[in-house]
């Protein structure tokens, strides 16, 4: 069999096994990562090796889904001796991977703490901050962009957000899952508040006196949920939605009710007015000022 029908019929394979591969692919019985469309920039999640030594054989998969397949070119099943030399190449290049990423979490959080250090308090009239109807706390400021710090459970700062003053929102490259941007005293907690943006959670604490984790993002409550079981086991844990209702699916509510079951923590969700625009605490924070007119 030609090298390139070799290397074609993979290619087909991947396909049928769910995973999309990439434009070239090498036949040197070495593992390959490559960049799937649609995951995160600078992330090789997909992989696949393919050797042509004695019977052709290969395997792909994606370590995000948890996708692996195997593949023999005669159609005939992998052999236990093929199967357990791909598995001990996967192991090793997903340490080497984990390594490696873990190194380049490390350096793009010396720039964000290097940022943080440089910044200014925050100034209580930054337009952002007069629109949201909410105070500094901890935030820092540099030039006219505020910084929202991202911490881990140990207090270690791993990444930063920066607000524009109309509010447009980055992240800096770097860790995100499972890091949170606290508000309020976090020395013996009886009750946390757990929420999505830092504007939502800076009107929750201003309301109700209790800290709040900001996780930034629905899909990140479950992460900072299951690290604040741990690190404050004894707290009462409420789960703040962003009630989505004009999203497909609610995905703020979906994501919360997920935390708030996984982690046995209460959930409350904001009910607006009928009519009423917002999504969050801070949206329903405005209705109130405005005495309950909308428009």
């Amino acid at each position: 069999m030609l090298i390139h029908d070799t290397i074609d019929q993979f290619r087909t394979a991947m396909l049928y096994a769910g995973e999309f591969p990439p434009d070239v692919i090498e036949a040197d019985g070495q593992l390959h990562r490559f960049y799937r469309e649609g995951d995160k920039r600078g992330t090789l999640n997909g992989y696949y090796v393919l050797h042509l030594d004695g019977r052709a054989a290969g395997m792909c998969g994606n370590w995000k889904t948890g996708l692996r397949s195997t593949w023999v070119a005669d159609g005939k099943r992998m052999s236990d001796t093929e199967r357990e030399a791909f598995a001990k190449l996967i192991e090793a290049a997903k340490i080497k991977a984990q390594a490696e990423r873990r190194a380049e979490h490390e350096a793009w959080a010396i720039k964000a703490r290097t940022e943080w250090t440089a910044a200014a308090p925050a100034d209580p009239a930054h337009p952002y901050l007069t629109g949201k109807g909410v105070k500094p706390h901890a935030l820092r400021q540099r030039g006219g962009l505020l910084i929202v710090p991202l911490f881990d459970a140990f207090g270690l700062l791993w990444n930063v957000q920066r607000i524009q003053a109309d509010g447009g929102k980055r992240f800096k490259p770097g860790r995100a899952g499972g890091l949170f941007s606290p508000i309020g005293d976090f020395g013996n907690p009886a009750t946390i508040l757990i929420c999505e943006g830092w504007a939502t959670g800076a009107t929750l604490h201003q309301e109700s006196g209790h800290p709040v984790l900001c996780a930034m993002n629905a899909g990140n409550l479950l992460p900072v949920a299951k690290a604040a079981r741990t690190a404050w086991a004894g707290a009462d844990l409420v789960i703040c939605a962003d009630n989505d209702r004009q999203t497909e699916g609610n995905p703020g509510v979906t994501h919360a009710t997920a935390a708030a079951k996984a982690i046995g923590a209460r959930l409350i969700v904001p009910q607006f007015p009928e009519g009423a625009a917002g999504s969050d605490f801070n949206d329903l924070a405005a209705i109130r000022r405005k005495g309950g007119r909308h428009e």
